[in-house]
């Protein structure tokens, strides 16, 4: 089992990192994605990927972020060059959510990303709330480059997903899908096909029922497992081996 998306350096993980590490391989997970946010996010990353060898992480600015975490393709190259753990792009991405974001600085800096994936040929992380045609627009102009893309925390339309698929998209599920009120994206999850679905805990957030108002870890990661293969109808067991080799294949080949 992996978790492809979570926030190590985040309270309360932090401070709690070796008592999270051990309830995360209690439950059998064997890899541990930890997200950039921010520059500084970054800096943290790059010191707890070395505090267990299951932990990789990857280097990005949060569209939250944009605003004040300004950097270049060259920043992003150098990183990678330089850490063999880091093994992602992102999060970056556009969040429309807020009326009081500059979203030219989300589009800026969403760009400079795609730029840096492109030339390292290392896996895109995206982040999209309320934007899905915008966030579908940029990604269309790349759509002959090849990126590798993965939807992070996908709660989008199916007609979103089934238009990024078009681009050999991976998409994760958190959870979110184990909400009474995720019928629609429970929906879209069963309709995607099994070789491009991964699942994350986007922990400290968005803790998974029957935890749901908790701080979320990467070892609550089964229960979205277990409604992952409840909603493919399918054994839990099955569902783990298809998402790790997912992930593998996505990140490591």
């Amino acid at each position: 089992m992996i978790d492809s998306h979570c926030h190590l350096d985040h309270e309360p993980l932090l401070s709690d990192l070796d008592n999270v590490i051990k309830r995360s391989k209690d439950i059998g997970i064997k890899k541990i994605l930890t997200i950039s946010t921010s520059i500084e996010s970054f800096s943290r990353v790059k010191e707890i990927v070395h505090k267990d060898e299951m932990i990789f992480g990857t280097i990005g600015i949060h569209p939250h972020e944009a605003n004040n975490n300004e950097i270049n393709s060259e920043f992003i190259i150098n990183n990678l060059n330089e850490n063999k753990k880091i093994i992602g792009i992102g999060e970056t991405g556009l969040d429309f959510f807020y009326d009081n974001t500059d979203r030219k600085k989300q589009i800026k800096s969403f760009k400079i990303h795609i730029a840096a994936a492109l030339e390292s040929n290392i896996p895109l992380i995206i982040h999209s709330r309320n934007a899905e045609e915008k966030t579908f627009e940029i990604l269309n102009e790349y759509k002959d480059e090849k990126l590798k893309i993965l939807m992070h925390c996908f709660t989008g339309s199916k007609k979103f997903a089934e238009k990024l698929l078009n681009f050999n998209t991976y998409f994760s599920a958190s959870g979110i899908i184990t909400f009474k009120n995720s019928v629609d994206l429970q929906n879209t999850f069963n309709s995607l096909p099994l070789n491009r679905i991964l699942i994350e805990t986007d922990s400290p957030f968005l803790a998974p029922v029957p935890n749901r108002g908790k701080k979320n870890e990467p070892s609550f990661i089964d229960f979205t497992a277990a409604k992952l293969a409840e909603i493919k109808n399918m054994e839990k067991s099955e569902i783990i081996k298809i998402t790790t080799n997912n992930f593998n294949n996505l990140f490591f080949k």
